[in-house]
């Protein structure tokens, strides 16, 4: 069995009266991402380490943000496309281990959603899914409620 390790990192702006969409559902807040997309951080951070793991760029090779048909899409669709991409490579999703960097709202509550709405999207199992949630203290842009971060480490196989 052949294994791979990739690695995803991402930042969105917060804004106020913005839907508010991070794993794949939507979480009421005051502020919410902006992006091309739905601007779901930690969506864009899984896409990007399962590509990097298999060796075939970026998000943003594949979906870049001058095409228009990629305006406000649901980052879930972009989660399946990706995953679309690995399986014709051959590669199969094994974990993901995600942290997600916001003042507030407190996420804790809302992991369990998000890791079976990111399971159903990719054809795998919830346990095989970590996410976690940490603030930066007050400290930064995250800090400050300006934005968003998140970090993703994922394995596939062969």
């Amino acid at each position: 069995m052949k294994i791979r390790v990739g690695m995803g990192y991402d930042v969105h702006q917060l804004a106020p009266d913005t839907p508010f969409w991070l794993g794949g559902i939507q979480i009421e807040h005051e502020k919410g991402a902006v992006g091309h997309s739905d601007a779901d951080v930690l969506i864009h951070v899984i896409c990007d380490a399962l590509l990097g793991a298999a060796n075939l760029r970026d998000i943003g090779f594949h979906f870049p943000d001058t095409d228009p048909q990629y305006k406000g899409i649901d980052s879930k669709k972009l989660l399946k496309e990706v995953v679309i991409l690995l399986s014709e490579q051959g590669w199969s999703v094994s974990n993901i281990d995600s942290t997600i960097c916001l003042q507030k709202p407190k996420i804790n509550p809302f992991i369990p959603e998000m890791k079976i709405c990111l399971a159903g999207v990719m054809g795998i199992d919830p346990h095989d899914i970590s996410i976690k949630a940490t603030t930066t203290e007050k400290l930064g842009f995250v800090g400050r409620e300006e934005g968003v971060s998140a970090y993703a480490v994922v394995l596939i196989h062969k």
